[in-house]
């Protein structure tokens, strides 16, 4: 089974949020995820400054097998990429939850949160997929 941090939300699509206690949300892609792709080659984050959509494509992971869109969970302007990943894509395949986050947003509505699912139910879908 996948690691699926509990202090998460999660979307359908495989992607995770943490919101911080500044109030702004950090974004990557969940364990099962990478574990899907297999070696990440290469990765595309949205710009700085640009909106990204709840549910929206905003981004691409590429590995030796496929590519995949990489979906925003949460409505905001990016604020912060992980430029690491630009050189170090595998970054993700060896720290999905830490080192391997891929951008940064400042919440347009904490309340979307409400809608995304927690560790719980994330398991459960991914249970599901398998």
């Amino acid at each position: 089974m996948s690691d699926i941090p509990a202090d998460l939300k999660y979307i359908e699509t495989h992607q995770w949020v943490r919101v911080d206690a500044d109030g702004t949300a950090t974004v990557g892609i969940t364990d099962f995820a990478q574990e899907q792709l297999g070696d990440v080659v290469f990765i595309e984050v949205p710009e700085i400054g640009a909106t990204v959509n709840g549910g929206e494509e905003a981004g691409v992971a590429e590995s030796v097998k496929s590519a995949s869109d990489v979906f925003s969970p949460v409505t905001g302007e990016v604020i912060a990429v992980n430029e690491k990943l630009e050189d170090e894509p595998e970054t993700v395949n060896e720290d999905p939850y830490g080192d391997g986050w891929m951008f940064r947003v400042k919440l347009a509505d904490a309340g979307e949160l409400e809608g995304l699912m927690d560790s719980v139910a994330y398991g459960e879908h991914v249970a599901a997929e398998s």
